[in-house]
């Protein structure tokens, strides 16, 4: 099977597999090249994957969906890190969220900023109206 890991701005896995295990909404599942089609809803976890030569790797996903046609695995999510390693994953992921948090800090308070902005202007337009 080929599984694609995708976020809105990158690819972060695009290889073949022989096994895929994720958790969706209703529990944990494996999926096997001869498994039937299948689309589900995944929760925030950890999906692990073994490689053609048998080897396990991880990746962290955020929730997202996952769908399997044919022999292809299409995982698309908000977020997603990969490692070789469950044991250094959880450092990975603190510091990939980490940044992605204080950018979405960032941008809220700019939003704010703008909206309080745009606020103050219709106030001003108004009080000129008056006059």
């Amino acid at each position: 099977m080929r599984l694609k890991i995708m976020t809105p701005t990158q690819i972060v896995v695009n290889q073949e597999t022989s096994k895929v295990i994720a958790e969706g909404e209703n529990g944990s599942f494996c999926l096997l090249p001869r498994h039937i089609d299948f689309v589900a809803a995944l929760v925030p976890g950890i999906l692990s994957f073994f490689s053609s030569e048998g080897q396990e790797e991880f990746a962290a996903v955020d929730e997202g969906i996952l769908i399997k046609a044919g022999r292809e695995v299409l995982v698309s999510t908000r977020n997603a890190v990969r490692s070789k390693e469950l044991g250094t994953l959880r450092q990975t992921v603190a510091r990939e969220f980490q940044v992605k948090d204080e950018r979405e800090r960032t941008a809220l308070a700019a939003g704010a900023r703008l909206e309080a902005d745009i606020v103050r202007k219709f106030i001003e337009l108004g009080e000129r109206e008056r006059i």
